[in-house]
């Protein structure tokens, strides 16, 4: 499978901003450009030219068609013949992305040939802070009462449609079915919090980061180059808040112990490893296996359980094969019982912070965690990891990568 294996090239993000924070002046396709640039800018353009991208974005609604391909000519960086396809698995968006491309890139060099280029772009790309409400009875119209404003972010975003519920509600399920309590929760929020802290301190994500040019009213744009989120909470203050989806002693779940509300987004360059040989490039990480998996959609929280040993299979790997995980906290609680689920050692999973900390662009995380654990590894000095995440509708994608420089 050598030749033909996958192998990223070149990774870069945007700093991931806050709800309604720095980055809110720009909607997700034009994140997506910025990123894109970032990738494509460690990369010789006269050697590297992608000839499709996937785009993962999941609330799409008020920022025109094709969000993906917006984003791609908006870079400036890829020729008015990009195949463009925007992906939505929900929070899985991103990851199914660079499995999409994963996929076709296995899929030209068995059926076109090791001669034939085939260069990909993939990522994710969300703008929460730009999601619209909906006026859902203003074509009909109203005959007689109130008119009801919908919000997009939870509507399209945040909500169990099948069970009719906040996904919330989903992951307070998680904690009571597996004896998790809000103890246990905001503990796991404070680690992650004090992680990606530290992380940011010591310039961890350095190589992930492309500074966005935030335009102004008046003079130069502004510059954001620092994730917003790790800053912004008073760590000692989490396990004071009141439950968020269950009132009362019941509920477990909180603002602070949840991801939260953010806008960013990322983008990777793969192709196979005989074409990045045949340039002289140096992979950064190889993709060895990957995989998704499904259940009630009520118990999507511990789907990564299920992605990551199929994952596992099509790598030809163990668990015990894997020295770090990156798994995306869409609660505290999704992590916590994925890692029990598995048996994981905590210090080996999302060591240097997660979504809790850093942030949850619904579209960008799923690609955002692959990057991550790039850097987890080179840091590490570690070889073989595995990103898994969960999504709206009981799903979940997981991905295995071998870093190679």
């Amino acid at each position: 499978m050598s030749g033909s294996a996958p192998v990223i090239v070149a990774f870069a993000r945007t700093p991931i901003g806050k709800f309604r924070g720095s980055l809110s002046s720009l909607t997700a396709p034009q994140l997506g450009s910025i990123a894109i640039q970032g990738a494509l800018s460690k990369l010789d353009p006269q050697i590297i030219v992608p000839q499709e991208a996937f785009m993962g974005n999941v609330v799409s609604a008020g920022i025109g068609q094709a969000p993906c391909r917006q984003a791609v000519l908006g870079s400036g960086r890829m020729p008015m013949s990009s195949i463009c396809t925007t992906v939505n698995k929900v929070c899985a968006s991103g990851m199914k992305s660079v499995m999409l491309a994963s996929q076709a890139i296995q899929l030209n060099h068995i059926s076109r040939g090791s001669n034939t280029s085939s260069i990909f772009l993939a990522g994710g790309m969300e703008s929460m802070s730009n999601i619209p409400h909906y006026l859902t009875q203003s074509r009909s119209g109203v005959a007689l009462g109130h008119g009801k404003l919908v919000d997009g972010v939870i509507h399209d975003g945040l909500w169990d449609v099948y069970n009719d519920q906040h996904m919330g509600m989903c992951a307070e399920k998680c904690a009571k079915d597996y004896i998790i309590s809000r103890e246990e929760q905001d503990a796991y929020a404070m680690e992650s919090y004090r992680r990606a802290q530290a992380a940011l301190k010591e310039d961890i994500f350095i190589n992930e980061v492309c500074a966005v040019p935030v335009p102004q009213r008046r003079g130069d744009p502004i510059l954001v180059s620092r994730d917003e989120e790790p800053d912004s909470v008073d760590i000692e203050r989490i396990p004071t808040l009141r439950p968020a989806f269950v009132k009362g002693e019941g509920g477990t779940v909180t603002a602070a112990n949840a991801s939260s509300l953010n806008d960013g987004a990322c983008a990777m360059v793969l192709m196979s490893e005989a074409e990045a040989l045949e340039k002289k490039l140096t992979p950064l990480a190889r993709v060895l296996g990957y995989g998704d998996a499904a259940q009630d959609p009520v118990d999507f929280t511990t789907s990564p359980s299920l992605a990551i040993p199929v994952a596992l299979e099509n790598a030809g790997l163990k668990l015990s094969d894997v020295e770090y995980h990156e798994i995306n906290e869409a609660f505290s609680v999704v992590a916590l019982a994925n890692m029990r689920l598995l048996n994981l050692d905590p210090t080996k999973v999302n060591v240097f912070g997660g979504a809790v900390a850093l942030g949850h662009p619904i579209g960008m995380s799923g690609a955002r965690i692959i990057g991550t654990l790039l850097t987890v590894l080179q840091a590490k000095d570690a070889t073989i990891g595995c990103a898994s995440i969960c999504n709206g509708g009981g799903g979940a994608s997981a991905i295995i990568i071998e870093r190679l420089s």
